[in-house]
């Protein structure tokens, strides 16, 4: 892996996790059915204005990969999530994103980690977690700007945290409502 590519493991750009409870049993539910299914409008409609645009492609070893263009905390990234894990109650998405700069694009690993567990017989609850870390290029242009690192992974925390308190209720509420339509 080149040093463009290469994920500064010891550099952590933050984390999010927020659940919210959905009225379907567990048994119902079908996360990777659900996210394959995700359209370009019902991903746009999970976090106005933020979400941009969304689809489905291929990667060069024939990996399904999400595609996904949004905007957190000002910022215009564009992710190519390949899937780790795509089971009915647990995704596991990863990326290699870019982000656009004022001096051009930049590079992060953006992990994006849907679950659903049961909380009784009739709901479940839905936790959307996202996690990023910067690539060694990302860093160092962080610090040629003169920014401290850790300075710069405050701001984009707390942008991610309130981003995915957007997202995550609305996605948690379209994956209720593909749940209860495949009945």
């Amino acid at each position: 892996m080149s040093p463009t590519h290469e994920i500064a493991e010891e550099y952590f750009l933050g984390e999010s996790t927020q659940s919210v409870v959905i009225n379907v049993p567990l048994e119902s539910v079908d996360l990777g059915k659900w996210l394959t299914r995700l359209t370009d409008a019902e991903y746009q409609a999970c976090a106005v204005p933020d979400h941009r645009a969304a689809g489905w492609s291929k990667n060069a070893a024939g990996d399904l990969v999400s595609i996904n263009v949004e905007v957190v905390g000002g910022a215009l990234i564009v992710q190519h999530y390949v899937a780790e894990i795509l089971e009915p109650h647990h995704c596991r998405m990863v990326s290699l994103s870019e982000t656009q700069t004022p001096d051009g694009w930049q590079q992060l690993q953006v992990v994006w980690d849907l679950s659903v567990t049961k909380l009784d017989g009739d709901r479940s609850t839905f936790t959307n977690k996202v996690t990023s870390r910067p690539t060694r290029t990302f860093v160092a242009y962080v610090e040629a700007q003169g920014i401290p690192f850790e300075q710069f992974a405050q701001q984009r925390r707390r942008a991610v945290e309130g981003h995915n308190a957007l997202e995550a209720p609305s996605y948690a509420a379209s994956v209720e409502r593909a749940t209860l339509q495949a009945r």
